[in-house]
């Protein structure tokens, strides 16, 4: 009796260690991931899928790191077909393992993230058919996760997430209506609750669930002080996040505290010339734009002028369908600085530009109006 109490407590004690190794890659991998670290994360995921190749966290991983690359230039659409392989890679060993144990909770719970995040790209490039069958697909998985284990904080993750989207996304883009027709209806309040309680609780889903929760406030909700507080938090664990850290900045601007704002965009600006991972053109476009807007509100004229200058040249970059507001903006500013110093032949330049761009806004009416009379502080 004692030898089987014995062996009962060696195998448990071992399962539980190899439970708490099996935590801590996927918990380092996640934090990489977040800090902009793919290589590393790479290399984590990759330890992982050989020390534990029939669990399904390493394939959705290594999926997420091309997600975040994906993120990092969201406008670019070469990381898409990779990422939709791995994805697919991820949802066929889950229906491996689904075929020998059809309750096998983690591939429940992984096949509905592959399929959730395959859906939010398809979102993301307004693909909006792909991206219902997909959220039609994943739901009833993370459902039977959920009730096959009530104690897992990350399964309600995707709840929140459909929660709050499935009302929010057809008011935005009513040509959605039509497709929610067979889903649930959301509760974008629950769905903030169930978010804040997986940021709160969450084990791998946490900062997740906090990057939803700053963007849908900011985005949606326009709820400044909430979101500010997500960024934080957010900025504070990944300081070397360019997509946290330009969140942070422009959430200060529409605050209209530009101070911080000023701090902010300076590091970014700092970072992209340092060569940090994801510090893009279009990321230090919006820095240097509103580091001008700082330096003019504050009569620090020579400076404001020469983050404008920044700011032109990276949008005449990146700028390749059509002209941003940045650029747009930028010109009437450096227009008005010209102004100022005396130098009106240039302003006029800048203000002629204008006109032959799309308008943005009242930018017409400005420009003109400038042209007929010289800006004045």
């Amino acid at each position: 009796m004692k030898r089987l109490f014995l062996l009962i407590l060696i195998l448990s004690t071992n399962l539980f260690s190899q439970q708490q190794k099996l935590d801590s890659l996927i918990e380092n991998g996640i934090h990489q991931i977040y800090s902009i670290k793919f290589d590393e994360a790479e290399k984590t995921f990759l330890i992982l899928q050989k020390e534990y190749p029939n669990h399904p966290a390493g394939k959705f991983f290594d999926a997420m790191i091309i997600w975040w690359k994906i993120l990092l230039e969201l406008r670019s659409e070469f990381y898409d077909n990779l990422m939709i392989e791995k994805l697919e890679l991820s949802i066929e060993q889950c229906e491996n393992i689904l075929e020998e144990d059809p309750n096998n909770v983690d591939a429940l719970f992984f096949k509905g993230g592959a399929l959730g995040y395959r859906g939010r790209l398809f979102a993301v490039r307004e693909n909006w058919l792909d991206a219902a069958a997909d959220g039609k697909d994943a739901l009833p998985l993370v459902l039977k996760a959920y009730e096959l284990d009530s104690t897992n904080v990350d399964v309600i993750l995707g709840f929140g997430i459909y929660n709050y989207y499935a009302e929010v996304i057809p008011q935005q883009f009513p040509i959605v209506k039509p497709l929610m027709f067979f889903f649930p209806e959301g509760d974008k309040k629950k769905g903030i609750e169930q978010l804040n309680f997986v940021a709160d609780n969450g084990k791998y889903a946490k900062y997740e669930a906090l990057y939803f929760l700053m963007t849908l406030n900011y985005s949606f909700e326009k709820n400044e002080k909430a979101s500010l507080e997500y960024a934080k938090r957010l900025h504070n664990e990944f300081p070397d996040n360019p997509r946290f850290e330009s969140y942070l900045g422009r959430i200060n601007v529409r605050n209209n505290d530009y101070p911080s704002a000023k701090k902010i965009f300076l590091s970014i600006i700092k970072k992209y010339n340092l060569g940090y991972t994801g510090y893009t053109d279009r990321i230090k476009r919006e820095a240097e734009y509103y580091v001008g807007v700082y330096y003019k509100q504050t009569d620090s004229l020579a400076l404001s002028e020469k983050h404008f200058i920044n700011c032109e040249q990276l949008s005449k970059k990146v700028d390749s369908d059509e002209e941003s507001g940045f650029l747009v903006n930028t010109l009437l500013y450096l227009g008005e600085l010209n102004d100022i110093n005396g130098k009106r032949e240039k302003a006029l330049k800048y203000y002629d530009e204008v006109l032959e761009l799309k308008e943005f806004q009242n930018s017409y009416e400005k420009a003109k109006n400038l042209i007929e009379t010289p800006y004045k502080k």
